[in-house]
Order: C-alpha cells, then sequence, then structure tokens
C-alpha cells in the first residue's frame, strides 16, 4: 500500500514534524486540525464555534486533495477544553456532515495553546478506482 502525505502549510506541521493528512489506501486520516489565524490580527477567531469552522475549512481543503468530502467522513473526534462550549458548534457540524454523519466522540482536555478552543480529526473512507 502506498502512502501519500498532504501538506496544508499550518504552522504546526513544521514546528511539531507531521502533515494535515495521510492518505493510505483508501482511508484519509486527517490530522487534529485548529483554527487558523485570522490576516489581521494573526490570531484564531474568538470562540468555539466560529473556531470550528475555520478548522472544518483546513479540514475540507485536505479532503479535497485526497479526493474526498465530508461525506466520506466516518469517523470524526472533538477536542474542547471545555465541554459546555461544544454545543455552539452543533449547528454548524449538523450542516457540515449533512445526511451523512460520521461516528463522533468528544473529548474534553488541554490543547496546544489556551487560545484554541476546539480541536478536530477525522477518518475518512473512499474506495480508490
Amino acid at each position: 500500500m502506498s502512502l501519500r502525505r498532504i501538506k496544508s502549510g499550518g504552522a504546526f506541521e513544521a514546528k511539531i514534524g507531521y502533515c494535515r493528512a495521510v492518505v493510505a489506501g483508501d482511508w484519509i486520516h486527517v490530522a487534529g486540525t485548529v483554527a487558523a489565524p485570522l490576516p489581521d490580527t494573526a490570531e484564531p477567531p474568538e470562540g468555539a464555534a466560529a473556531q470550528c469552522v475555520s478548522a472544518l475549512e483546513i479540514i475540507k481543503a485536505a479532503l479535497n486533495e485526497a479526493g474526498a468530502e465530508f461525506s466520506d467522513v466516518v469517523r470524526v473526534t472533538y477536542m474542547l477544553p471545555a465541554a459546555a462550549e461544544f454545543e455552539a458548534c452543533w449547528p454548524i457540524l449538523r450542516d457540515t456532515f449533512g445526511e451523512a454523519p460520521p461516528a463522533a466522540t468528544m473529548i474534553e482536555c488541554g490543547l496546544i495553546d489556551p487560545k484554541y478552543r476546539i480541536e478536530i480529526e477525522v477518518t475518512a473512507y473512499k474506495p480508490r478506482p
């Protein structure tokens, strides 16, 4: 089985030594993803919901580069430093996954920096022709 690595150019990829996603056969593993910094402040958007939207945009780009989309996601893990902030993300997640919701887990934990309010990791399955 061949592996293909997808990089997004995020700051943590180079600092830590990982890539945004790895395509392994029919499987696409997308690394835990936090919000992108806003261009005017270099800080992430305010709040879990806005950060959720930003992280999903980064994940979508990685999935698209791998030839997949959100309907191919079979597993998702949400990590938040405060579980109470997760409910604000629910409408966004319902809209994102629509009629093809994945199996999901939400974990309350510390993230790499307190300014981040959510980190999202997905695994997708996309049979190759």
